[in-house]
């Protein structure tokens, strides 16, 4: 069967309804109207553009067959027509920017081939911007001409969090896509959105500020709603790809996010205090984590208790960063509802990692997270669940790394429920599953169930998480200590230089 993920007045994605895994058990051609779009097609989720607005289209894949209609447009506003060169030479950033603010309610902003060189774009609501194949934006190299956004705003005496760094307020540099209470927006197409940060200085002593603000993202959405990337490729950005920022309603639909391996701190996409967040079919390839969801530090978390929850990730592909998908280690508000299937995930340090520690504070709960119908490739350490996670300046102190139990207080976070269903982890290096509560406050419930683990001929020894005082493993199992509940229903271990697990429970469920 095939399913509507989304559509515009231009263009709609789909998604098979199987239980493959990114890509489809066999190649397939699209039919539109009985004529042939796509052909070989492999992945479980495509897209069709060059489509007319309110009009009606028949999708057919072999036998399956679906009708859909298209979103209404009021106009079409070329940006060549306001004055754009896209030349890659002349600056087009005024021209864009009139093009979007001349742009009427349910209009398109069209972007003709070529390469547009740009400083940051902010959007206006209720508008489709279409970026087709054989375009670019690319970024500015230029910091100064990079606005700065402070870190809060002050509307009717009510301070309003605009701007953020590492889960606390700070000035930014705006990004080439900058989103600021806007609501209604598409930016869809094949085209690149390129930040051009391997040829500017973000990188360049990337962890200090300059003119008081850090990196720009690179497409960064605060207090946004109903906000959709389709197709769009963003790459190189100066830091983090994607940052939805007390926003809801967000998605991204086959989507590509590339940054070199060695880019810092360029994670896809991270969801911070954000709700009702859909990422399906997205291809991550970066320098950090490929999702890390987040929900302020502990100032940020406590203050305002918004959690980032009721999260979609299915069919994506996570190669070559740090986590696939990460929750943390800046996760005060909490992180709740998260439901992740029918991904791939390769060469990543870590499959699930929880980051987390004594002074996140007692509104940073993480609970009902599933995973299910995963296949992970030469990922070091499939799952990795940390309460003792020591990075910032506070990191390595006593309060945080001593194994003894603490008094609970305000200052201590909590984690529930995590479900790990219909999972194959081959090539795995150090261990099978690292579990480490806080002895005061254990991980609730982990369970196991159909996980089939086999390790790499050829080992590289690592820490499985980033905490004080623990040993490097290599061909590991399962280590649990301080789970209230370790429930494995179905288990099969392959090549252990140990025992399977490793608990402090001393009867397993």
């Amino acid at each position: 069967m095939i399913k509507i993920l989304f559509v515009s007045s231009r263009s709609a994605s789909f998604e098979l309804n199987n239980d493959d895994i990114y890509y489809a058990k066999s190649a397939y051609n699209v039919f539109l109207n009985e004529k042939e779009v796509l052909s070989c097609v492999k992945k479980n989720v495509f897209s069709i553009y060059n489509l007319q607005p309110r009009t009606n289209y028949l999708l057919r894949i072999n036998d399956y067959v679906l009708e859909f209609l298209t979103e209404e447009e009021s106009s079409t506003l070329r940006v060549k027509d306001f004055g754009a060169y896209g030349d890659g030479t002349n600056d087009d950033t005024l021209s864009i920017q009139k093009t979007i603010l001349a742009c009427p309610s349910q209009g398109r902003i069209l972007f003709d081939k070529g390469t547009y060189l740009v400083g940051p774009l902010f959007l206006k609501d209720n508008i489709t911007i279409e970026i087709p194949e054989g375009t670019t934006l690319l970024g500015i190299t230029d910091r100064e001409k990079y606005p700065i956004l402070p870190a809060q705003i002050v509307c009717d005496e009510e301070v309003i969090e605009l701007s953020s760094w590492e889960g606390m307020p700070n000035p930014t540099y705006s990004s080439i896509i900058t989103g600021l209470f806007s609501e209604n927006v598409n930016i869809i197409g094949k085209g690149i959105i390129d930040e051009n940060a391997q040829n500017s200085l973000w990188w360049i002593n990337h962890k200090e500020k300059f003119n008081g603000a850090y990196r720009a993202k690179g497409v960064f959405l605060s207090h946004c709603k109903n906000i959709t990337l389709q197709g769009i490729i963003v790459k190189n950005t100066p830091s983090w790809n994607i940052h939805p920022y007390f926003s809801e309603r967000i998605k991204l639909i086959d989507v590509l996010l590339f940054s070199p391996k060695d880019s810092p701190n360029t994670d896809g996409c991270n969801p911070e205090s954000s709700r009702d967040i859909e990422i399906i079919g997205v291809d991550f390839s970066v320098g950090d984590d490929c999702i890390a969801i987040k929900s302020g530090k502990y100032e940020m978390g406590m203050k305002y208790r918004k959690p980032s929850e009721n999260i979609t990730i299915r069919n994506c592909h996570m190669a070559y960063g740090h986590g696939a998908i990460v929750l943390g280690s800046e996760m005060s508000g909490g992180v709740r509802n998260l439901d992740v299937s029918r991904c791939l995930f390769e060469s990543t340090d870590r499959g699930l990692r929880i980051k987390t520690r004594r002074g996140r504070g007692e509104s940073g709960i993480i609970t009902d997270i599933k995973f299910e119908k995963i296949y992970m490739n030469h990922v070091k350490n499939p799952f990795v669940i940390n309460m003792f996670y020591f990075c910032d300046d506070d990191g390595k102190t006593e309060y945080v790394y001593t194994k003894e139990a603490l008094k609970i207080d305000e200052r201590t976070p909590y984690l529930g429920n995590f479900v790990f269903k219909d999972i194959i982890c081959e090539n795995v290096h150090q261990s099978a599953g690292f579990f480490y509560g806080l002895p005061e406050q254990p991980i609730e419930s982990i369970t196991f169930d159909n996980i089939k683990i086999r390790y790499a001929d050829e080992i590289e020894a690592g820490y499985p998480a980033m905490m004080s005082y623990v040993d490097k493993m290599s061909r590991f199992g399962i280590f649990s200590k301080n789970v209230n509940n370790l429930i494995i229903k179905k288990l099969d271990i392959l090549g252990s230089l140990g025992d399977d697990i490793d608990s402090d429970i001393k009867k397993l469920n």
